[in-house]
């Protein structure tokens, strides 16, 4: 491994020179395939924290998605049911390990967002997972290490050009950490701070109750916004995020922007979106745009209008119409909820009623939490106070 690595340019290409290094030892990954940039990097150091931390918590194989410094989506190794087989475009048959069940959630969770993403693996890459990855459009890949056939399907991507990084494992960084902005150096602790259930034990609503399925979902959705640019909100469902609200500067936006988020995600679970039959010329990208388009109330005439259909489908479909969703989506419960701040009104926990959920985690500390307990309340929503802020910047 070398000490630095010389980069194309910096974000942007007017930034010149670039590059990453380390002022002492070399650094802890190595470049097997392509030539990452700046912020591949980013997503890439940034993705796999989320990982590793995320597998110490669950003892399961994680995966994440990563655009632009935040999650568009991470999940753990839980098995794939058909219904989300055919969500994510995988083969009914097709023979998935934990780590490939983990990326195809973590894939899943937002498919629009995650066109072109870097994606962070916890375990070492297989086969299986490495096949998921080769159908996709994305700009890399970290991992602890590849296995051969793994890195003989990665290495075909992109004509060898795709971006395959490994990163050691068992590198512990200094617990000090400095960044620069303006000509200015700041120094801070790490956020060395491990999440676990003890942080979802302070239970302050009359419902107490925090199922297994409800605190793995908790965690992943802590442990997300622990890497995810603040403010942010995280819903989380089955082992996955299921909506991710990064970098708003009001906290109902964000819970607004990731309950959206999460809404598509379960109106992709109705059947006339499961039963959508679409032009066979459509890559997994443009379905997924289709998808997203079709689901807009603004905009399905774009892909249903009399004289476009054709492009995109093979059937012309029935609209989903507001009705529809509105009644779908109130039959959606069991989601959880987390934040990296505390909520500072009720209209937060209304907002994540719309979209089915009953189980959330703040830090708490507002001046009107008794506000944001009572809206709980009228829901037979369960709360957790954690006392732990995760900002991120």
């Amino acid at each position: 491994m070398a000490r630095e690595i010389e980069l194309k340019y910096g974000v942007n290409p007017n930034q010149k020179p670039a590059r990453i290094f380390m002022e002492e030892d070399d650094l802890p990954l190595k470049v097997l395939f392509g030539r990452p940039g700046y912020i591949n990097f980013l997503d890439a150091l940034n993705g796999w924290q989320l990982v590793s931390e995320l597998k110490r918590a669950t003892g399961m194989a994680a995966a994440a998605s990563f655009k632009h410094v935040s999650p568009a989506g991470a999940a753990v190794g839980e098995p794939l049911d058909d219904v989300l087989r055919k969500m994510y475009f995988i083969d009914p048959e097709a023979e998935l390990s934990p780590l490939a069940c983990a990326y195809a959630r973590a894939r899943g969770s937002d498919r629009l967002s995650s066109y072109g993403d870097f994606i962070s693996l916890s375990d070492v890459c297989d086969a299986a997972t490495a096949k998921l990855i080769s159908k996709e459009v994305s700009d890399g890949v970290i991992a602890p290490g590849y296995e051969p056939e793994a890195l003989e399907i990665l290495g075909r991507k992109r004509k060898g050009n795709y971006n395959v990084i490994e990163i050691d494992e068992a590198y512990v960084p200094a617990a000090l950490e400095r960044k620069m902005c303006f000509g200015v150096t700041f120094e801070q602790g790490r956020n060395a701070l491990e999440l676990n259930e003890s942080l979802l034990e302070n239970v302050v609503t009359k419902n107490k109750t925090l199922p297994a399925e409800a605190k793995r979902d908790l965690l992943i959705s802590l442990i997300t916004l622990k890497y995810t640019q603040s403010n942010s909100v995280c819903y989380g469902m089955g082992g996955q995020t299921i909506g991710v609200g990064a970098g708003q500067q009001s906290r109902v936006h964000c819970t607004r922007l990731a309950g959206n988020k999460a809404d598509l995600w379960q109106l992709r679970h109705h059947p006339k979106v499961l039963a959508l039959q679409f032009s066979p010329a459509l890559s997994r990208s443009e379905r997924d745009n289709t998808i997203d388009l079709y689901l807009s109330n603004e905009e399905s005439g774009d892909v249903l209008g009399e004289e476009v259909w054709q492009n995109f489908f093979a059937v012309r479909p029935e609209p989903l119409t507001a009705e529809e969703k509105k009644a779908y989506l109130a039959g959606v419960t069991g989601v959880s909820l987390g934040s990296d701040a505390f909520f500072p009104f009720g209209d937060n926990i209304e907002r994540a009623h719309r979209s089915g959920v009953s189980y959330v985690a703040q830090p708490g500390g507002s001046i009107r939490d008794d506000h944001v307990i009572a809206t709980c309340d009228k829901y037979g929503m369960a709360m957790a106070f954690t006392g732990v802020r995760l900002f991120h910047h």
